[in-house]
Parts: structure tokens; sequence; C-alpha cells
């Protein structure tokens, strides 16, 4: 059994989104690299040969990686945005789910890439093989794994850090008559072990 690391809410928000921004940096390099190749297509020679369903596949494409991009670094504008509003749950929780959403797309994209890429140079059968191959290695690492395994793990207790939460342990403080401040440090140090 751990011991839990010993931090307050705000620390543990702070590390949070700390954490959440570094994983972002490791997605945009590959988001940019995959738009700026998909942002020539259409100049090259080659595009001229494309078939309705390469041009069509190369679109799709085109406005996942647009979507994903949006996603993945609108946790950055929000950030600055709502800098020092003291709002650093909510904005942790939007931001995880954004990170989400974007890496979804993403994967979307990066197996559009694929289609588009082994359909224009091998063929069907191959391009068919390929993204199939692609899209459930997505699905199987980016997603089946950390569920299941999170599925595994012990649910975190009501009031770790939820923006909902908080404010529902605040109103319940006022309501019986403490400190939201006082409530909110008592409930800081029985979470200590949470992360």
């Amino acid at each position: 059994m751990t011991a839990g690391r010993h931090e307050t809410d705000k620390e543990r928000l702070d590390r949070n989104l700390t954490e959440l921004l570094g994983e972002l940096r490791v997605a945009l390099p590959g988001i940019q690299v995959l738009f700026a190749f998909l942002l020539v297509v259409p100049f090259n020679q080659g595009y001229s040969r494309m078939t309705a369903f390469d041009r069509d596949t190369y679109f799709a494409t085109l406005l996942c990686t647009t979507l994903a991009s949006i996603l993945l670094i609108a946790p950055t504008v929000h950030h600055r945005l709502e800098f020092r509003r003291d709002d650093k749950a909510h904005l942790v929780h939007a931001a995880n789910r954004l990170s989400i959403a974007g890496h979804g797309a993403l994967a979307l994209a990066m197996t559009g890439a694929m289609l588009l890429v082994s359909n224009f140079v091998f063929g069907t059968i191959a391009a068919i093989i390929v993204t199939s191959a692609v899209l459930a290695t997505f699905v199987l690492v980016w997603y089946e794994l950390p569920l299941r395994r999170r599925a595994t793990l012990p649910k975190p207790p009501a009031g770790s850090g939820s923006p909902a939460a908080s404010g529902s342990a605040a109103a319940s403080g006022a309501a019986a008559g403490s400190s939201p401040d006082l409530h909110r440090k008592t409930h800081a140090e029985s979470d200590r072990s949470n992360v």
C-alpha cells in the first residue's frame, strides 16, 4: 500500500495541469507534421491522379487533423484566458476532456493518412489491411488497455478535486455554518492520499 502524496488540493491541481500540458507537448509536434504534410498534398503533381475516394479521404483527414489541433491546443488557450481566476479545478477537468477528444481526432487523422497513402500507393486491398490494423492498434493501445486498467483501480473518493464536488463540498460546509476555507483545508487534509 502506498502512503500517497502529501499535497493540498491546489498543489494537486497544479501538478495535474503541469502533467497534462507536458503530455500535450508530446502530441503537438506530430499533429504539426501531419498538418503540414496534408497542406502540401494538393500542390503536388500526383494530386491530379487521385480518385474521388482519395480526395474525399484527404479532405476528411485534413478536417480530423484540424479538429485534433483545435482540441489539443485549446487547454493552453483556456489556461491563458482563465489566468489568475482561481478556477484551476474546472480548467484541469475541461483540459482533460479536450485532450481525450483531441487524441481521438488525432487517431482518426493518422488512420486517414494511412488510408490515403496506402490506397494511393498500393491499392484497395493493401489499404483495407493497413487501415484496419492501424485503427485496431489505436483502439487497443490508446483506449482499451488504459480503460481496462482503469476498471481495476479503486474509484477516487467523492470530492477529490472535481469542480462539481468542490462546489458541493463548499456549499455543504457553508450550510453547516463553517467557513468554506476551513472546510477546504479539512477536505485537503483528508484527501492527501489521493493523486
